[in-house]
């Protein structure tokens, strides 16, 4: 008797904290999340989009607790230009002065810190690698039903994206693009 309560206990508590504790991992849609990519210069800008190639988020009890993202740097691409201009900058980005993406075709990034701020509102922390350098970057998320929204700001000289940066080249004059750059980011699960 004594054996068969202490049996019916241990699967009804096991029961109750797989229920309770309810931790999950929710594949991203790579298709229809989003980055937007914003850069600076003294005399304009330039945006653009990057894919997804994957990612996940840990839920636990419907809360955010974790995630870990690959993007394709690949698929890294201006949206204001058209024609040669286009393919110039592109061809620019993608090569080692900035992304060196033959070498470096993915980015990562991997929350290592998730703090609840209020109700579907989160402080992350993360190890953000681009060109195989990896940097921690704290930022806020917002969680709403399938979807999560965040933005961004990465100074690209941590990552050895030093080109046309007034931190390290003196009288670039209108030539200098500012240091950080922002990602406009939607998830979507």
């Amino acid at each position: 008797m004594k054996t068969t309560f202490l049996k019916i206990f241990t699967i009804a508590f096991a029961m109750f904290t797989l229920n309770t504790f309810a931790q999950v991992s929710k594949k991203i849609d790579a298709n229809s999340s989003s980055i937007h990519w914003l850069a600076k210069k003294i005399v304009g800008q330039h945006e653009g989009t990057i894919n997804f190639k994957s990612g996940n988020l840990e839920l636990t009890d419907k809360k955010l607790t974790g995630g870990e993202f690959v993007v394709d740097m690949n698929s890294l691409t201006a949206t204001d230009l058209s024609g040669d201009y286009l393919g110039k900058l592109n061809g620019h980005l993608k090569n080692k002065d900035f992304f060196d993406v033959a070498n470096h075709p993915t980015a990562t990034l991997v929350f290592t810190k998730v703090i609840e701020n209020k109700a579907n509102n989160y402080t992350v922390t993360g190890d953000l690698t681009i060109k195989n350098i990896t940097k921690s970057i704290t930022f806020d998320i917002s969680l709403a039903a399938n979807q999560i929204k965040t933005k961004l700001t990465i100074d690209r000289t941590k990552y050895d994206i030093q080109y046309a940066s007034g931190s390290f080249f003196e009288n670039l004059g209108d030539k200098t693009i500012e240091d950080n750059f922002t990602l406009d980011i939607v998830l979507k699960f």
